[in-house]
């Protein structure tokens, strides 16, 4: 597959960096930051090519859940990305995590894949694994970045993604016993095991915007923006230290 823009032997050895958010609220600020953006698409998606703190990215919204976010990361793998960084808000499963916190991805898993009948692990995905390790180099360069935030904590912990909006306390709870996750959302697993499949490093950067309890869904609409720009600073921090 080609791009409009990508097309060339040099396009393909570029190294470039794929910034994915699910939201608007994700990306908007990183949109309005972008050097010299040009629109590129690839049948049904669109995304910006453009620099961006020193590099060269391509900077997309997926949309909500994981098939969306799969099918886009495999777009961009093939306009040239030969990295990732998944950013956004998600729900707070660690107790210690409060509204704005960081949390950067040691690994990620699907925390609705259930293949236990057949004698797999929970989250197990049969033939390809339960949880996909995150890019060591991008986890530094997201950690330090994330540290300089004034009052926020940073953790660096495993993301649990499911197409579901988690919403109660029993749920959170059994992320936390059964995944040992530290933030729950809709989109970074699926992120993570494409890139595992084609070898590409990948890091998630997520800024808490809820407790995914039962209050979840009102400080979800009320903090998202304030996690979304905590995102936005970590990245742009990160790709800082891309050089």
């Amino acid at each position: 597959m080609s791009a409009a823009g990508s097309s060339g032997p040099e396009a393909g050895r570029a190294l470039v960096t794929a910034v994915m958010g699910a939201m608007r609220e994700e990306v908007a600020r990183l949109e309005t930051a972008l050097e010299g953006a040009s629109e590129e698409r690839q049948g049904p998606f669109r995304w910006l090519r453009g620099r961006l703190e020193g590099a060269e990215v391509l900077l997309a919204e997926c949309g909500i859940g994981k098939v969306n976010a799969a099918a886009l990361t495999q777009a961009l793998l093939a306009a040239g990305a030969r990295r990732l960084v998944f950013t956004g808000v998600a729900g707070a499963v660690d107790p210690a995590l409060r509204v704005g916190d960081v949390v950067v991805s040691r690994d990620a898993v699907q925390h609705d894949v259930d293949v236990t009948g057949l004698g797999y692990a929970l989250g197990e995905v049969p033939g390809t694994g339960t949880a996909w390790d995150a890019d060591p180099a991008l986890v530094a360069a997201a950690r330090a970045a994330a540290a300089e935030l004034p009052g926020v904590k940073v953790l660096v912990g495993r993301v649990a993604s499911g197409d579901t909006f988690v919403a109660d306390a029993a749920t959170t709870e059994r992320l936390r016993r059964d995944f040992d996750a530290a933030c729950t959302e809709m989109e970074g697993a699926a992120v993570a095991q494409v890139c595992h499949r084609w070898g590409v490093p990948f890091v998630i950067v997520r800024s808490v915007s809820d407790s995914a309890d039962h209050d979840a869904e009102v400080s979800f609409r009320a903090f998202t923006e304030v996690a979304a720009a905590n995102a936005d600073r970590v990245v742009r921090g990160l790709l800082r230290r891309l050089g």
